[in-house]
């Protein structure tokens, strides 16, 4: 028997976009982690958008210890190596085709080969690497899901440089960087379902790669608390249309 598991990469169907583009995120070096994602020490957050998965399942691998401990840390809060991302997805998304006996096993011998300085240091040898196993009758690749870590830490690479927080802008709100932009204003208005061609349309300086990369960055770095109100309308507010709805009576 022969299973092959693997995952094709995220937003990269989107680059055929940018040739008429007037800005482009795209960092010069692919495996640039340390410099970006500290050392590759991940949150809980930024591991699941690598890994393909939710920060629950995150959560998961490490209370019920499907992860060796080495991969991950609780020292300053719950991180993540980078090089456990691809063992995560692994684990999640070959459910359909593999016992959680069998992927436990398969995991443990996939992380032995993965030693102290590559776990500390990923790079792009990974990807050139042999990560078949045979384990009796079955074969199994983890090869796409190496790939696939990889395209997506350098799409969140890319995501965390294109955000600026400067004091000096907006007191500190992440805004895209060059300009004013909010993000997390664009991040609202494509969670309301606002299409992109007005999106784009009202910022000329914006295209689809640079919308990707802040639906990724937003998913990596959530909001905290629930959204803010308003006790009364803002000073500049005007009411568009005022209407009562009458309260049904109870039979």
């Amino acid at each position: 028997m022969w299973v092959r598991l693997g995952r094709a990469s995220g937003i990269d169907s989107q680059n055929n976009l940018a040739e008429s583009a007037p800005i482009n995120y795209i960092p010069m070096h692919r495996n640039n982690y340390e410099a970006v994602m500290r050392a590759d020490l991940l949150t809980p957050a930024e591991a699941a958008v690598i890994a393909s998965v939710t920060v629950r399942d995150i959560n998961r691998v490490i209370d019920e210890k499907i992860l060796p401990e080495r991969f991950y840390s609780s020292d300053d809060g719950r991180r993540i190596r980078l090089a456990a991302c691809p063992l995560v997805g692994f684990y999640f998304h070959a459910a359909k085709a593999l016992t959680a006996e069998e992927r436990l096993r398969l995991i443990g011998r996939f992380s032995d080969r993965i030693t102290s300085d590559m776990a500390e240091r990923p790079s792009s040898d990974w990807r050139d690497a042999d990560w078949t196993l045979n384990d009796g009758f079955l074969t199994v690749s983890l090869s796409g899901f190496v790939n696939d870590a990889d395209d997506r830490s350098t799409q969140l690479t890319a995501a965390q440089e294109m955000v600026v927080e400067d004091p000096a802008i907006l007191n500190g709100t992440p805004v895209i960087r060059g300009t004013r932009i909010p993000l997390y204003d664009l991040v609202a208005s494509m969670a309301a379902g606002l299409p992109r061609e007005r999106i784009l349309a009202a910022y000329p300086g914006l295209n689809e790669i640079t919308l990707d990369l802040v639906a990724l960055y937003a998913e990596a770095n959530p909001v905290r608390g629930r959204p803010r109100r308003f006790a009364a309308l803002p000073a500049n507010a005007v009411v568009a249309a005022e209407r009562k709805i009458p309260r049904r009576s109870r039979a």
